[in-house]
C-alpha cells in the first residue's frame, strides 16, 4: 500500500490488487474517516477527499488502522442485484464469440449468467467498469475505434463489461443494447451503475 497526497484535502491510496481495493472501498463506505466528502475507487486505488486540510492527517491514520486491522476479514454482504435487460444484438457479438472460440448462444449465456459488480466508474459520467464472478475472458479492443457508439450499448474490453450511458466514440466490442436509463441527472444517484452495485443482465426479446 502507498499513500500519495492529492491536493490539500485528498489522499490517494494505492493498493496491491483489485480485491484489496474493493475491501477498502467497502469498509470506508461503511466506516468513513471524519469529514469524508467523497470516495473515488479505480482499479487498484481509492481517492479519499475530506472537507478541510486539517482533517487529512486523521483520514490517513484511519486508513492505516483499517489496513493494519486486516481487510481480509471484511465480508461482502448480500445485496439486491440491479437487473438490466439486454438485447444481445451487438455488432461485434459474433466476432467476440469467434475470438473466445465459442458459439454466440454460449457467449450470451455466459454473459447473462454472471453476477457482475461495478468496480469503478470512469470514461464518462455513468459508465461503470464491471467484473464478473466467473468471467475469465479478456476481450481485445477493436483495432479501429468507432466514432460513435450509441447510448445503451453493452460492450466488452479486456476483463470488463460496460454500458454506454450516452453516445460516444469508443473501441470496446459491442455485444448488445439496453433501453435502461443509465444516467439521469435528476435522479439520486444520477448513475444506475454505481461502484459496488451488483448487476444482472437479463436477456430481453
Amino acid at each position: 500500500m502507498r499513500l500519495l497526497p492529492a491536493g490539500r484535502t485528498a489522499v490517494l491510496v494505492e493498493l496491491d490488487d483489485a480485491g484489496q481495493r474493493r475491501r477498502l472501498h467497502r469498509t470506508l463506505s461503511e466506516h468513513p474517516a471524519v469529514g469524508t466528502v467523497d470516495l473515488v475507487p479505480a482499479q487498484t486505488t481509492v481517492l479519499i477527499e475530506v472537507e478541510s486540510a486539517g482533517q487529512l492527517p486523521d483520514a490517513v491514520v484511519h486508513v492505516q488502522e483499517l489496513i493494519a486491522d486486516g481487510l481480509e476479514c471484511v465480508e461482502e454482504g448480500a445485496q439486491e442485484a440491479v437487473v438490466v435487460p439486454v438485447r444481445y444484438d451487438g455488432l461485434d457479438l459474433s466476432d467476440v464469440a469467434d475470438v473466445l472460440d465459442m458459439a454466440t448462444d454460449e457467449l450470451v449465456r455466459r454473459h447473462s449468467d454472471q453476477q457482475w459488480t461495478v468496480e469503478f466508474a470512469g470514461f464518462m459520467p455513468g459508465f461503470g467498469y464491471m467484473s464478473g464472478t466467473d468471467w475469465p475472458y479478456r476481450v481485445p479492443r477493436r483495432d479501429s475505434p468507432r466514432t460513435r457508439i450509441p447510448p445503451g450499448s453493452i460492450a466488452l474490453a479486456d476483463g470488463f463489461t460496460g454500458a454506454y450511458p450516452q453516445a460516444s466514440p469508443g473501441g470496446w466490442q459491442i455485444i448488445g443494447t439496453t433501453d435502461a436509463v443509465l444516467w439521469d441527472e435528476k435522479a439520486d444517484p444520477p448513475a444506475l451503475l454505481i461502484p459496488g452495485a451488483v448487476i444482472k443482465f437479463e436477456v430481453a426479446n
